[in-house]
């Protein structure tokens, strides 16, 4: 692999969903029609952790000199015992690969060096990521209003989706709900089937399936994997599939078997053929024994401390066939037809964007799913609008009837704090519904199901009216209780607040999930940025008394509970007028303690503050879709870093 040329190698972008493939210099002639003609050649991917990068020459390989082709209207199945690079070779194919994996090879289109973009290529990985509160149908539905072309009619979409059902067995669960955490919905299998159906919709031409038989129990994986078969040669795709372990009529499917183990290719070729070179080199398949299960138990070497005296360990075995099959006439073919495909300059594979649903359809149809998401996960927002109408009535109990005296002072203050910073930071409380919006997006991205755009637009769309009653509700049961003033003006003003500092906490919380999407983490790092805010907003140190470094600047400017703190602040005691001591006469008015006692900038007016808090969201919205544009153009550079070259030397 050291004679690899890493310019070559394979350069993926997820943000353009796609794998970048080295260039064939031989390629003379030209292939008819659009297929995608699919090789790779001595793929080598390696890993550097702490573990093994401790000393620098020092990785883990996990694939070393792999090399194979996919045709249209074939499967070609890829085989091994676990750990062996099943996945890490689709990874490799897709443009996937994580961004601490070193990597050389060349893997090429129909002889070219191209991407595979929107309704071109489909990768179902192992996890399967799906909006759990929507039924079936519904998934299909509306992934098939966001992949299938814009000038399809939507009944023809609404066609294609139930036909992709029936063919994958789901018309009886179509009406049931997929079901996650807190909710039993489809099985393990069903919800397999559910992935493949909606990789399935667009027909692609290049097809990626990690485990698509997992969860599936014998019957069911014939029955799936017949009809990919039959989809495949009727629609001329190219599919890849790894699969763990097959029955003998599922293996019976394939057309070409890749079998792998340590990372080593130990059989590449036509399925029938397997059995013949496992038997010339000494390892026949019994007889009444399935071949793929002979293969497995061959090339495993995780139970090698079990052998039995005088056996030959796994890893002697492994080396062996995989030397005997680098010198058989099997590998020569399939060198010669790699050479064939890359000499036959294929028709470059033209990127079918325009296709796409235009911008405006994929927020309408993105707003309506997340707006059902949102009302049928209890999560997300029902469960804090019950603690927030439960904390409105502690709070308008604690400061019932504040009345106008000086002693009401303090507890106004006290009251707006609690309000304006410790009542919104729990929307931190729906994170783990907003990582599971994140993780769906990420994967329905990265096979260019719709854009960075629409999603960030989407979401703000479909969660205000949510916000908007959380705002409402609890802030019009502690307004009235209090006994706060009375003028509708000034509760619509104080709503308002609320609500735009709940939008600002949800959008600091996408931020945060779309770059820390672990539950645990995110909370504390979310709760950690708006605790800094919290303390920088002028309510703990008065505003010309926090330190000029980091506090004052920038901490203080930049604290959206400043803004609310000040507006609501205004929205009080403006008009007001207090008793200098119990009982006496009207002499301190509440513009002089604005200014005087809590340093408050009377400059501008409150709808100033509100306007500011308003334009923040607006930024925090663009945060959003620069950071998930960042992770994604930094991802493909990372996997560029030293790291990479290193494994070439």
């Amino acid at each position: 692999m050291g004679d690899l040329v890493h310019s070559n190698g394979i350069r993926p972008e997820p943000n353009e969903t796609g794998i970048e493939i080295g260039e064939c210099e031989s390629c003379v002639a030209k292939k008819t029609g659009s297929l995608a003609y699919l090789t790779w050649e001595e793929l080598g991917v390696a890993v550097s952790s702490s573990e093994w990068s401790a000393r620098k020459n020092e990785r883990k390989s996990l694939l070393v000199g792999v090399s194979g082709y996919a045709k249209p209207g074939e499967i070609v199945a890829v085989m091994g015992p676990s750990g062996c690079g099943k996945s890490t070779l689709l990874d490799s194919l897709a443009g996937r690969l994580a961004s601490n994996t070193m990597y050389c090879g060349r893997v090429l289109i129909n002889g070219r060096k191209q991407r595979l973009n929107y309704g071109t290529m489909a990768y179902m990985t192992q996890e399967q990521v799906l909006t759990w509160t929507l039924t079936v149908k519904e998934a299909v539905y509306y992934s098939a209003e966001l992949q299938l072309p814009k000038l399809m009619p939507k009944f023809e979409k609404r066609e294609r989706a139930d036909r992709t059902m029936r063919e994958m067995g789901l018309q009886d669960c179509a009406n049931t709900r997929i079901g996650g955490w807190g909710f039993k919905g489809l099985s393990g299998g069903q919800k397999r089937r559910v992935s493949i159906c909606l990789e399935l919709l667009t027909r692609p031409k290049l097809l990626l399936l990690d485990e698509p038989t997992s969860g599936l129990d014998s019957a069911a994986s014939y029955y799936v994997m017949k009809q990919i078969a039959k989809l495949t040669r009727q629609y001329h795709m190219t599919v890849l599939a790894a699969i763990h372990q097959p029955s003998s009529q599922v293996f019976g499917l394939f057309s070409n078997l890749c079998l792998l183990s340590l990372g080593k290719t130990i059989y590449f070729g036509p399925t029938s053929a397997a059995n013949q070179f496992f038997a010339a080199n000494g390892f026949p398949c019994p007889d009444l024994q399935s071949p793929a299960d002979h293969y497995l138990i061959t090339i495993n070497i995780d139970f090698d401390e079990d052998i039995v005296s005088g056996e030959i360990p796994s890893e002697q075995v492994i080396n062996a066939l995989a030397e005997s099959y680098k010198s058989s006439e099997i590998y020569m073919e399939v060198q010669s037809e790699i050479a064939t495909i890359c000499g036959e300059k294929g028709d470059i594979i033209q990127r079918e964007g325009s296709l796409q649903v235009n911008v405006i359809t994929q927020c309408l149809v993105l707003s309506q799913r997340s707006f059902i998401n949102m009302y049928r996960d209890l999560g997300y927002y029902w469960l804090r609008l019950t603690i927030y109408i439960g904390l409105g009535f502690a709070l308008g109990t604690l400061f019932f009837q504040i009345g106008s005296g000086f002693g009401s002072i303090n507890a106004r203050v006290s009251m707006i704090m609690y309000v304006s910073s410790f009542l919104t930071i729990l929307a931190i409380g729906g994170f783990p519904s907003l990582v599971e919006e994140i993780k769906v997006f990420q994967w329905e991205r990265l096979n260019g199901h719709y854009g960075v755009g629409s999603f960030v637009i989407s979401h703000a769309i479909s969660s205000m009216p949510y916000l908007l009653v959380i705002s409402l509700i609890p802030g019009a049961i502690s307004y009235s209780i209090m006994g706060l003033q009375r003028e509708p003006r000034l509760f619509i003003y104080f709503a308002l607040v609320l609500f735009v500092s709940m939008l600002l906490v949800e959008s600091l919380m996408m931020i945060v999930a779309a770059i820390v999407p672990n539950f645990l983490m995110g909370i504390i790092t979310g709760a950690g940025i708006q605790g800094l805010m919290i303390l920088g907003a002028g309510f703990f140190r008065l505003p010309n008394e926090l330190p000029h470094v980091f506090w004052k600047y920038p901490m203080y400017y930049i604290s959206f509970h400043r803004y609310a703190l000040q507006g609501l602040y205004k929205n009080e005691f403006e008009g007001l007028k207090f008793p200098e001591y119990s009982g006496g006469p009207p002499t301190i008015d509440g513009g002089m303690i604005l200014k005087s006692v809590l340093h408050i900038e009377m400059r501008y007016s409150k709808w100033i503050d509100l306007g500011i808090l308003f334009g923040m969201v607006v930024a925090y919205r663009i945060t959003l879709f620069c950071t998930i544009k960042i992770i994604e153009r930094v991802t493909p550079i990372l996997k560029d870093s030293p790291l990479s070259s290193a494994f070439e030397n």
